[in-house]
């Protein structure tokens, strides 16, 4: 896919070369008063597989203590994803989504590329995430396979904002 970059004060101006995006600017824009708080609840409480049912104060919460993107389309936020890290040492890639009406459009990669831009990104010693669906996307940006899978553990709890408390 063809992107030509344009930086702007506020993040990254992307021009997009394809059908139906065709010279429409999608802006990547960092931090979390940048965001839309209601539509990364809606749509991880309502449409993603991960986190159905998370409350609102929850999300609102974890957008406060992570490196948080979203991508932007008429200042209208149609993607979102965020890095839990401690800046030096170690990320986890976390709810990163793009709208249904906007996929397959190269969204994804433009803000992988403006996190793979980032300087503190890059002396991370791990970075992490789990998908469901999505690995050839990220091998695309240096994901690979655990190099040790017995040496992960965790706690898995799949249906925790489904139990409702708080």
């Amino acid at each position: 896919m063809q992107l030509l970059r344009l930086t702007v004060l506020m993040g990254e101006a992307y021009f997009c070369k394809k059908p139906g995006m065709k010279n429409r600017k999608v802006f990547i824009k960092e931090g979390k008063e940048n965001m839309d708080v209601n539509l990364i609840h809606k749509y991880l409480s309502e449409e993603s597989y991960w986190a159905k049912g998370i409350s609102y104060r929850f999300v609102e919460n974890s957008l406060g203590n992570s490196f948080n993107i979203g991508a932007f389309v008429d200042d209208k936020q149609i993607g979102f994803g965020r890095v839990i890290t401690d800046y030096y040492t170690f990320g986890w890639l976390a709810d990163f989504f793009v709208l249904e009406e906007y996929r397959g459009q190269g969204i994804s990669k433009m803000m992988l590329s403006y996190l793979s831009d980032q300087p503190w990104y890059n002396r991370l010693r791990r970075v992490m995430l789990n998908t469901s669906s999505a690995q050839g996307l990220y091998r695309q940006f240096a994901f690979g396979d655990l190099a040790n899978p017995t040496y992960i553990m965790e706690i898995h709890r799949p249906d925790i904002y489904l139990a409702k408390h708080e």
